[in-house]
C-alpha cells in the first residue's frame, strides 16, 4: 500500500496541491503567503484624521509658546510677524507631506520617506534618534505641562510640588500608552473628544479678545513695532517657540496604512492647518 503525500493546510480550511514529494509548488507558496499576509486595519476616517492633526497641533505648545515668542521678539508687531512666518512654513511642510502621503502609501512618516529616498542606514539612524531623543523629550514637555495644568486649580494659594507634577505626568503617560495599545478605534474616539475641548479652550481665549478689539481696545497695537529692543540673536529662539506650537502637521503620515481614504484625508491637511493658523494668529 502506497501512502499519499500529506497536503499542507492553509488558514481558510482548504488545501493546496502539492507535488509527488509533498512540497508546495512556487505558485501555491505565493498564494499562501498572500492569504496569510498581515495588514493594519483601516479604521481612521476623515474626521478621525482631522482630529489627529488638530489635536496634535493644538496641545501644550500653544499655551507655552506665546510667552517665549513675545520675550524673544520684544514687540507685539514683531511677534505677530514671527507667528505668521511660522504658520506659512508649517503650511508648506503640510502641503509637501500631503503629497508624499498620497504617493507613498506606507505608515512611518519621516522614517519611510528617508528609507525610500536615501536607503536603510540614514533611515535607521533617523528612527533611533526619534526614539531615544526627539520623542521622549517632546513627550516629557507635553506631559509635564499636562500635570501642571491639572494640579493648578488645587494649588492656587501655593506652589505646586514637583513630585506631584511628576506623579500625574507618569499616570497620564501610562494611561495614553494603555489606551493606544488596546484599541485604535477607542483612541481615535477619545482624540476627537479631546480635540473638541481643545478648540473650546482656544475659543474661550479668542472670543473675549475679539470682543475687546470691537470695543476699540487697540492700545497694544499702537506703535506695535516699538518697545523693548530685542537682539537679532534672539529671533531664532522666537521662531523655535513658534514652530513648536505648530508642530504636529506631519503625524497623519505615521498612520497612512490605517487611513480609509489616504488621498481624501491628506488633502484635508492644508485646510486644517489654515484653520489652526487663524486660531493661533
Amino acid at each position: 500500500m502506497v501512502r499519499k503525500p500529506v497536503m499542507p493546510s492553509i488558514s481558510n480550511g482548504g488545501y493546496l496541491q502539492g507535488n509527488a514529494h509533498g512540497h508546495l509548488d512556487s505558485m501555491g507558496s505565493k498564494e499562501a503567503l498572500k492569504q496569510e499576509k498581515i495588514v493594519l486595519k483601516k479604521k481612521i476616517t476623515l474626521l478621525r484624521g482631522i482630529s489627529i492633526i488638530t489635536g496634535t497641533i493644538i496641545g501644550a505648545g500653544i499655551f507655552i509658546s506665546p510667552k517665549g515668542v513675545l520675550q524673544n521678539t520684544g514687540t507685539v508687531g514683531m511677534s505677530l510677524v514671527v507667528w505668521s512666518v511660522c504658520g506659512l512654513l508649517s503650511l508648506f511642510g503640510a502641503l509637501s507631506y500631503a503629497e508624499l502621503g498620497t504617493c507613498i502609501k506606507k505608515s512611518g512618516g519621516h522614517y519611510t520617506y528617508i528609507l525610500e529616498v536615501f536607503g536603510p542606514l540614514p533611515a535607521f539612524v533617523r528612527v533611533w534618534v526619534e526614539l531615544l531623543i526627539i520623542r521622549p523629550a517632546a513627550t516629557a514637555v507635553i506631559s509635564l505641562a499636562f500635570g501642571r495644568y491639572i494640579l493648578e486649580p488645587f494649588f492656587i494659594q501655593c506652589e505646586i510640588p514637583e513630585l506631584a507634577i511628576k506623579l500625574i505626568t507618569a499616570v497620564g503617560i501610562t494611561l495614553v500608552m494603555i489606551l493606544n495599545s488596546m484599541s485604535v478605534s477607542w483612541s481615535a474616539r477619545i482624540q476627537i473628544f479631546l480635540t473638541f475641548f481643545k478648540l473650546t479652550a482656544i475659543l474661550i481665549i479668542i472670543v473675549p479678545g475679539v470682543m475687546q478689539l470691537i470695543k476699540g481696545e487697540t492700545q497694544n497695537f499702537k506703535d506695535a513695532f516699538s518697545g523693548n529692543d530685542a537682539s537679532i540673536m534672539r529671533l531664532p529662539l522666537a521662531f523655535y517657540y513658534g514652530m513648536y506650537a505648530y508642530a504636529g502637521w506631519f503625524y497623519l503620515n505615521f498612520v497612512t496604512e490605517e487611513v480609509e481614504n489616504p488621498e481624501k484625508a491628506h488633502q484635508g491637511i492644508p485646510g486644517d492647518l489654515a484653520i489652526i493658523f487663524q486660531c493661533f494668529s
